[in-house]
């Protein structure tokens, strides 16, 4: 474990954890069916059901045997999908997009790995994956952040960040498991459908890792723009009207269509900018997932 990631989280621990107070573990609960605690409703008596569950109350209102299902407990299992891919390299030094996904990560698998639960992470970076494996504590956060540190953001760049298949990567490993895709999904591909077949067996939440130089461009005569994925540089001129026109319809449209593919999905997608307060802006995430599953 190196010492700057753990001096990274130990900052974390001290302002962000300390005032979330475990609050962003919320309420998940597995879709499975068991004898845990939490009644979870009735069912006619089929062969094989524990005759120790039989509500006999209800089974003599309605002259049919019904059986009590419970909610299993079970230890919950999430992954964190980091987009490591070039446009993520985007931002002001030391507060750039991957900054804020760095932090975002420690974070996240911090809660989530607590209370036996267990936590991994998809590394993606224009095709190339890397995978740490469910753990819990400390000590996976750690790790979690020690493979974030290996190599800079877009190292291998030159090509377009396929979105779907940096879902497709997740697909394979997660099971009724909560999903947290952390991105600026800034990238080519189909990524609707990957991400519907996540979600028929996982609770999926979008966080999109945005800067101030996604959506604005300063007026500043003659510059030189570069596709911050492939590279690829264009000379304009950043004061010309319809240049600019051009550029905010491209925006909304982008942005646009990324809320209506994540709405088609039924996925929360929540904006976490590269200059708000990461507190504030996780708190804003719970207080929306609690509000949706009121």
């Amino acid at each position: 474990m190196t010492a700057a990631t753990d001096r990274l989280l130990l900052r974390l621990e001290w302002r962000v954890l300390r005032r979330l107070d475990g609050r962003l573990q919320g309420a998940y609960r597995t879709a499975r069916r068991g004898s845990g605690l939490d009644f979870a409703g009735l069912h006619p008596y089929l062969d094989g059901d524990d005759a120790r569950h039989i509500d006999w109350n209800v089974t003599a209102r309605l002259d049919e045997l019904q059986v009590r299902e419970f909610t299993e407990d079970r230890e919950l299992i999430s992954w964190l999908v980091l987009d490591r891919s070039a446009s993520m390299a985007l931002g002001v030094p030391g507060r750039g997009k991957h900054d804020v996904l760095a932090e975002l990560a420690l974070v996240l698998a911090r809660l989530l790995g607590r209370n036996g639960n267990r936590v991994g992470a998809v590394l993606y970076d224009t095709g190339a994956v890397r995978i740490v494996r469910p753990g819990s504590g400390r000590g996976q956060a750690l790790r979690i952040g020690q493979e974030l540190g290996r190599t800079a953001p877009g190292a291998g760049a030159g090509a377009t960040t396929d979105l779907a298949a940096m879902l497709e990567a997740v697909a394979s490993l997660a099971r009724r498991s909560l999903v947290l895709v952390v991105s600026d999904w800034v990238g080519t591909g189909d990524w609707e459908r990957p991400l519907l077949r996540l979600t028929h067996r996982n609770e999926v939440v979008a966080l999109r890792v945005a800067d101030d130089a996604d959506d604005t461009l300063p007026e500043v005569g003659l510059v030189v723009v570069e596709d911050a994925e492939t590279g690829e540089s264009v000379l304009v001129d950043s004061a010309d009207p319809l240049f600019r026109a051009r550029f905010a319809e491209g925006v909304d449209a982008r942005d646009a269509a990324l809320l209506a593919g994540m709405r088609r999905a039924g996925v929360p997608l929540h904006r976490v900018d590269t200059r708000t307060d990461l507190v504030e802006a996780l708190l804003r995430i719970v207080a929306t997932t609690q509000r949706s599953r009121a």
